[in-house]
């Protein structure tokens, strides 16, 4: 349904239709989330916001551009307040035509004198004749394509003074032309000489009324005097000006930001505002059209707090927020992640999971993160996904090469595999997962841009270092297929090992991934691996902290 066939079903429902003031695209999209039926695109809202005065100053396009921006930004109807028309009325087919065009439900035009000032500025407020006012509300008429299209004519006898039998006159008058409805304004303190407008109309035709003085009046009673539309004309710009003023006067005067934060909305309900979760959304839809579609996964959860030297900082921080040269680990594995075009990635936290914040990544919680290890990290959030994926250690950080290559297999389960491991050069004491492949590794630079694939014989961190060729840095990639083998066989090997050892650790529960790796190998189901000797570095101690903010720019 368009939004011109909205706002004459709005009309036609006999129901109070409620519209509230904006002034720019933002305000209109607030005053569609307060539930407002309409936004009105208010001349005095809009002039204020170029710091002008409501008077004509600025041009129909000004004020046309604004509520198509409007117009843009939401999914219920926009009124523009079109003044006198811009002009005579030419200029009013003119607006017609560009309004309707852009799809802007309605247009109201007042029967001042051009240029106007705004209706409550004390002194001149000079009328049009009805001959002339008439004569634009027919040119608007014929103007128009869409029979839907509404057409409101303002009545500002009450406002200029020339009282009620001038303004019923006028509103006749109007009708008797086309106008689909009667805007009728007043400055009284009270509804009383509206009321007595609506009872001397008999409902001829809609009525709207804009409250702005007698601002005590409900929308109840005005429902029940079976007013058609109430407008809220200015008070967007008005709220907007006193938060702004008060939040400014805070800063400046305590030289910090510290005492407004509660009064303001977070950057988190701005990007809501902007669009910016959908934008994320198109983003992920479209960048992929070009690729083959994955998802990755990312285990942060465990607390680092076992490594003597980076015990400070982790008593802090999550390890996934770890500062490398002004970015967050976690942000840089995310962006390498994009530059591969994948857009989903799902984190699972738990040590200190407030901490973590990096956009573009959707959080899961691991609540059991203290008595659990990696793998059961990894299928909080891989019980929930059937597609491709990869699955990336949060203590690694990567390059794009790496990642490029390893998506490029055909096989269900693909891990990287580290060929210049050497068990001579053991010097830390980290809990290595190492790999016997078979035949023979080849340790040359070579194998950085060879994409040949080897079969994994044993994996684990349970394995004698001097039989292992190889050491597995936690980047694997998972065909649909091996998504399913891996839920399967976990779901088989948590039957038949929780609470008992497995593999390299003392119960299932506390599992390495590569220990659901070596059992998915022992049920006879290959996992293949993809060679490499750079490209990757572990941040584990605080020497690999330093090394990588030496290294990453």
């Amino acid at each position: 349904m368009t939004k011109l066939k909205k706002i004459r079903n709005l009309f036609a429902s006999h129901k109070l239709i409620r519209v509230m003031g904006a002034h720019n695209a933002l305000s209109a999209k607030l005053v569609e989330k307060a539930g407002f039926d309409a936004v009105w695109a208010s001349g005095l809202e809009i002039s204020t916001s170029y710091a002008l005065p409501d008077a004509n100053i600025l041009s129909m396009t000004d004020f046309f551009n604004v509520a198509s921006s409007m117009n843009e930004a939401v999914n219920i109807p926009v009124i523009a307040d079109c003044d006198t028309g811009y002009g005579n009325s030419n200029n009013v087919i003119h607006l017609v035509k560009k309004y309707e065009a852009a799809e802007i439900a309605a247009v109201c035009i007042e029967d001042k004198l051009f240029p106007k000032v705004n209706s409550f500025i004390p002194g001149r407020q000079e009328l049009a004749s009805i001959a002339e006012f008439v004569g634009k509300i027919l040119a608007a008429k014929n103007a128009q394509n869409d029979p839907d299209f509404f057409v409101i004519a303002r009545v500002e006898a009450l406002i200029a003074g020339w009282g009620m039998e001038e303004a019923l006159k006028r509103a006749h008058a109007y009708i008797d032309a086309g106008a689909d409805a009667i805007l009728i304004h007043s400055k009284s303190q009270t509804p009383d000489e509206i009321l007595e407008f609506v009872e001397k109309w008999n409902n001829r035709a809609p009525l709207v009324v804009v409250p702005t003085k007698y601002y005590k009046v409900t929308a109840k009673e005005l429902q029940e005097k079976q007013i058609s539309m109430v407008i809220y004309a200015n008070h967007g710009i008005r709220a907007s000006i006193r938060a702004m003023s008060e939040v400014f006067s805070s800063v400046y005067s305590s030289g910090s930001t510290a005492a407004v934060e509660d009064k303001i909305v977070t950057l988190e309900e701005v990007f809501e505002l902007q669009g910016m979760p959908q934008m994320k959304e198109s983003e992920l839809k479209y960048s992929l059209a070009d690729s083959t579609t994955a998802v990755a996964v990312i285990p942060v959860a465990g607390d680092h707090l076992q490594e003597h030297s980076m015990k400070n900082i982790s008593e802090d921080i999550p390890f996934s927020m770890l500062d490398i040269n002004g970015k967050p680990l976690l942000q840089r594995q995310v962006e390498v992640l994009n530059k591969c075009k994948i857009y989903s990635i799902n984190v699972v936290v738990g040590y200190k999971k407030e901490e973590v914040g990096v956009s573009g990544v959707k959080l899961i919680h691991n609540p059991d993160y203290s008595n659990t290890g990696t793998l059961y990290s990894i299928m909080c959030a891989l019980n929930d996904i059937s597609e491709k994926t990869i699955i990336c250690y949060g203590d690694v950080i990567f390059d794009h090469v790496i990642l490029s290559r390893i998506m490029e297999s055909n096989e269900d389960i693909t891990i990287l595999i580290d060929n210049s491991y050497d068990p001579k050069h053991t010097h830390d004491n980290r809990r290595k997962e190492l790999v016997i492949v078979e035949g023979t590794t080849l340790k040359t630079k070579r194998s950085l841009h060879s994409n040949e694939l080897r079969r994994i014989e044993k994996i684990g961190a349970d394995l004698n270092p001097a039989k292992c060729q190889s050491e597995f840095p936690g980047i694997v990639l998972l065909s649909k297929k091996g998504v399913e083998v891996v839920k399967d066989i976990y779901r088989t090997s948590l039957g038949k090992y929780s609470g008992k050892h497995f593999y390299s650790v003392d119960k299932f529960e506390n599992a390495l991934f590569s220990d659901l790796l070596q059992e998915i190998i022992n049920s006879d189901f290959h996992v293949y691996g993809m060679e490499a000797n750079s490209g990757w570095l572990e941040i584990h101690s605080f020497e690999d902290y330093k090394l990588a903010c030496s290294i990453l720019k």
